[in-house]
């Protein structure tokens, strides 16, 4: 689709619903019974560089035309497009639709089909993951300044690997990298990061989402352990299975959510903290509601609880006796913000991940692949984003594109 002109000059890629004839807009491209390819690399499409200041070539064409691999479809893109997510992104009409619009889609990869300066760092090949939030990854092409990207290095890599890295095991590196218990008084009473090697705890529910999967993997890279919440799936096979599963990746301990609400988790959990004398410094959210007040419940005196998600959509509820007699430190996290307030930081997390992913050390999250292609109809791509509201899947929901 195209992208909106920002203040700097961008290389336009238009949508192939419409085709420019003239100035005017004609049909829709569905519509015709006959697909034209154009340009070297055979794709519908129309583009245009355009500028915004004066200036040599060189230095006024900085935009780098991109083609679409993978794209997934996190929680957080349906919450924009309910209009319940932090942030919103801007509606236009400079992307060729009938009304005002905006393109959901803020994780994926995208190869780099053409550049705008010769000298740009960035060249043909080479694939890119979005730096600026709510890029709109939902769609075959794209058009970016060099500010908007982020180069990888692909060797190694699939696109459905290089698409998933930026949210679910980013956000798992940032939590367990800067939160923690209590650094004591001599600190000021400041929070530190879990110390790698340590052994020590922290706990999570969610413990099956792409991010607690990630946590799992990393906490055993780093020489911490982990407790993790499951929910119980259709039969006692299945919730097993999945518990197999986590233990493969590195859980030290698994238990069900019937288990980690009922009146035996105490006895169970100081059983498992030898007696609460190992000490549980870290608990993770993205429940919410009675789940989350369990996880708090959980953590040792002047721990942290991180909340990063409510999929039950209920509030946290903290009992009082926590913060005042315990000092369990309640916060939020938002990768988003986080990525922008150290842009350098989430470069080295990046390169961190891909090479963790590559050597085989941080394993996948089960993934539900969807094939777009020219033939894909809307109906098909509209309800696998409306299936990411249901309840268990074997897999999280990615676009892959083919021949667009």
């Amino acid at each position: 689709m195209a992208t909106l002109c920002r203040s700097r000059p961008t290389l336009h890629a238009l949508s192939r619903t419409r085709r420019v004839i003239g100035g005017r807009a004609s049909s829709p491209l569905s519509q015709q019974t006959v697909r034209r390819k154009s340009g070297p690399y055979g794709y519908t499409q129309a583009k245009a560089l355009v500028f915004s200041e004066n200036g040599e070539p060189s230095d006024v064409l900085k935009s780098v035309l991109l083609r679409s691999l993978a794209a997934p479809i996190n929680p957080a893109d349906i919450n924009t497009i309910q209009g319940t997510y932090g942030s919103q992104p801007s509606f236009t009409s400079l992307i060729g639709t009938p009304s005002p619009s905006a393109i959901p889609g803020s994780e994926g990869v995208f190869e780099v089909v053409a550049t705008g300066d010769p000298s740009s760092p960035i060249r043909r090949g080479d694939w890119v993951i979005p730096s600026a939030p709510q890029f709109g990854t939902w769609r075959t092409h794209a058009v970016a300044s060099l500010d908007e990207i982020l180069k990888i290095n692909k060797e190694g890599l699939s696109a459905t690997q290089a698409a998933t890295i930026s949210v679910n095991p980013s956000t798992a590196y940032r939590i367990l990298r800067a939160y923690g218990p209590s650094a004591g008084r001599g600190a000021g009473l400041g929070m530190r990061p879990l110390e790698i090697g340590s052994g020590e705890w922290f706990i999570q529910n969610g413990a099956n989402s792409g991010v607690g999967r990630a946590a799992i993997q990393l906490g055993k890279l780093w020489g911490l352990r982990s407790i993790n919440v499951i929910r119980e799936r259709s039969s006692h096979e299945a919730t097993e299975s999945l518990r197999r599963e986590l233990v493969s990746l590195g859980a030290d301990v698994v238990v069900t959510e019937t288990q980690f609400l009922s009146r035996g988790w105490k006895d169970q959990l100081a059983e498992i903290t030898n007696k609460g004398r190992e000490q549980i410094g870290l608990g993770m959210n993205c429940v919410g509601g009675k789940s989350a007040t369990a996880v708090a419940r959980s953590l040792s005196d002047g721990a942290a609880m991180v909340s990063y998600g409510g999929m039950a959509r209920q509030p946290v509820a903290l009992p009082v006796g926590l913060l005042i007699f315990k000092d369990i430190r309640f916060v939020g996290f938002w990768l988003s913000r986080w990525n922008q307030q150290d842009v350098a930081g989430r470069g080295h997390m990046i390169d961190y991940i891909v090479d963790l992913i590559r050597g085989g050390k941080l394993k996948d999250v089960p993934l539900h692949e969807l094939a777009w292609n020219w033939e894909t109809d809307i109906d098909t791509l509209i309800g696998e984003v409306q299936s990411g509201l249901q309840g268990f899947r074997k897999g999280k929901g990615i676009f892959v594109f083919g021949d667009t």
